[in-house]
């Protein structure tokens, strides 16, 4: 199970967060594979690109792989967890700051995994989960190593998003691309900043992909 990092309730630029808990890092392996020993997640077994499992945030999981983990914890432990909302992650991400990264603009050196970063895993391969600082509350990996799914689909603007932290669906489709949020190991160190956004079709799977938990409180 991840480990839970509280975050209180309080106004972001464009809404207002609801108090929610966002697991510390990235899920990982070791946590996915719980899911399929347990005759969850579909029985799907990621492929790891023989860089280890364990520790290592799973990838090549689609945003349908992730809602069917968060389906098999919530069961598993009589809570509701979900993937994080854009709003959500982006406020966490941010701990308080209005930087490109939590601890400044320049990307600096080895605060992150990407192409550019400056670490011993850059555009080669993902990293341990908890290998880089975390910030201020406590959160990992929020800039660097894969792309994290929210729940929201994409839309190119914010004009009529919702004021509060709820996910941006679209009522009429449930096929809609979804947002990535974060960047990873192999994209330049400008797809790392708390704004940048990604989108990907919900089947979508790859070596740079993966996503962390939420849960409102």
């Amino acid at each position: 199970m991840a480990k839970i990092v509280m975050i209180m309730k309080s106004r972001c630029e464009r809404c207002q967060v609801a108090a929610f808990e966002m697991s510390k890092t990235e899920v990982t392996f070791a946590q996915w594979d719980a899911c399929v020993a347990d005759e969850g997640c579909g029985g799907y077994k990621p492929d790891d690109e023989k860089w280890g499992r364990d520790n290592r945030p799973v990838i090549n999981v689609s945003w349908d792989d992730a809602q069917s983990y968060v389906k098999w914890l919530s069961k598993k432990t009589s809570l509701n967890y979900r993937l994080p909302t854009e709003a959500e992650w982006e406020y966490a991400a941010r701990a308080g700051t209005k930087t490109s990264y939590f601890w400044g603009n320049a990307i600096g050196n080895n605060k992150a995994n990407c192409d550019g970063c400056g670490s011993q895993w850059d555009n080669k391969q993902t990293a341990p989960v908890n290998s880089f600082p975390a910030n201020s509350w406590g959160l990992v990996d929020m800039h660097g190593n894969a792309w994290e799914w929210v729940q929201d689909c994409y839309y190119s603007n914010y004009q009529s998003a919702p004021l509060d932290s709820v996910a941006w669906e679209k009522w009429w489709s449930l096929n809609c691309d979804r947002v990535l949020r974060g960047g990873s190991w192999n994209f330049k160190s400008r797809y790392l900043r708390s704004a940048y956004r990604f989108r990907g079709g919900p089947t979508v799977r790859g070596s740079l992909i993966g996503f962390r938990i939420s849960r409102t409180l």
